[in-house]
């Protein structure tokens, strides 16, 4: 653990330990969550946290730091049953990474050969960072050993009487963790784009997966005249009760588009004069550029689509 020390003079100093996980709270707390939830076995706890390592050498940007926040779950099973969890769960979690848009190829498993003291299985997520495929998260399967530990050291049973089996155990644990600041890195590694278009230009787009996007959609009247504002706030007030929006009227509409691929806005509507006519709209994609004209009424399921996590 990280040693630190806290005390108003550095002769009379204690010294404390900085967790280098969030995982024991959830050990000494399980039973608590158990009862008062009535949970039955198999089930699972999970909490973000702050947690600390004694690197040597903070490096790669964000990817290795002292201090990071970490998602974390416990996920207990019956004794016997582990290694069929520990696959279930392997197989959950990459599919939690590919449902939010990044193509599996920039994903694999590696699984440990040497094992913790404490594992019985265990591999890891990598993904491929700009500097190679690294650890983005950990899936292990922890036997007994944690819940054992506390309960030997603290003289408190830390058992679950199962209902169905009529016996008494110590459940088996499954973790999974993940570290935050490194989910971070990666989707804005793999977001950042240059790209350089058919008339030589060049724009910087940053892909993000929709449903991680800060703003789904940027509202754009085309001039800054003949009711086009009002209108395109009109629909705007239609929208930002549903979804994140941003209305944007300055400079050239085309300065707008890039201000938006920037910042990762999937869709941007545009509203012109043929708006006030017809109430139809020009809708224009971050990835692709395409643009489709739609009434304005289709927004609100065109948003969706885009941004929903079954896509």
């Amino acid at each position: 653990m990280f040693a630190t020390q806290i005390g108003s003079l550095a002769e009379g100093a204690n010294t404390v330990y900085l967790r280098p996980e969030t995982a024991q709270g959830i050990f000494v707390n399980y039973l608590n969550v158990q009862k008062t939830g009535r949970m039955k076995i198999p089930f699972g706890i999970a909490q973000t946290g702050k947690a600390f390592r004694n690197e040597i050498v903070a490096r790669q940007f964000i990817f290795r730091m002292r201090e990071f926040e970490q998602m974390e779950m416990q996920f207990f099973v019956r004794p016997g049953t582990e290694i069929e969890w520990f696959k279930k769960w392997k197989e959950e979690r990459l599919k939690w990474h590919l449902s939010l848009g990044i193509p599996a190829e920039n994903y694999r498993f590696h699984d440990h050969e040497k094992l913790a003291h404490y594992a019985n299985a265990a591999t890891d997520i990598e993904f491929n960072f700009p500097f190679g495929f690294k650890e983005l998260e950990g899936v292990h399967s922890r036997t007994d050993y944690d819940l054992s530990r506390h309960a030997e050291f603290s003289g408190k049973k830390l058992q679950y009487f199962d209902p169905e089996t009529n016996e008494s155990y110590t459940p088996y644990v499954i973790e999974t963790s993940i570290g935050l600041d490194r989910m971070f890195l990666a989707m804005f590694s793999y977001a950042y784009t240059e790209e350089k278009l058919e008339d030589g230009s060049e724009r910087v787009v940053m892909k993000l997966p929709p449903i991680l996007a800060p703003y789904k959609v940027a509202i754009l009247p085309l001039v800054k005249k003949d009711g086009l504002p009002e209108k395109a706030r009109e629909i705007m007030d239609n929208l930002q009760y549903d979804f994140m929006c941003q209305y944007e009227e300055k400079d050239s509409i085309g300065k707008r588009y890039r201000r938006q691929d920037a910042i990762g806005t999937p869709l941007c509507v545009t509203v012109d004069n043929q708006t006030l006519e017809d109430n139809t709209v020009t809708v224009r994609d971050r990835d692709t550029m395409e643009q489709i004209r739609v009434n304005a009424d289709q927004l609100h399921e065109i948003i969706r689509k885009k941004i929903s996590p079954k896509k």
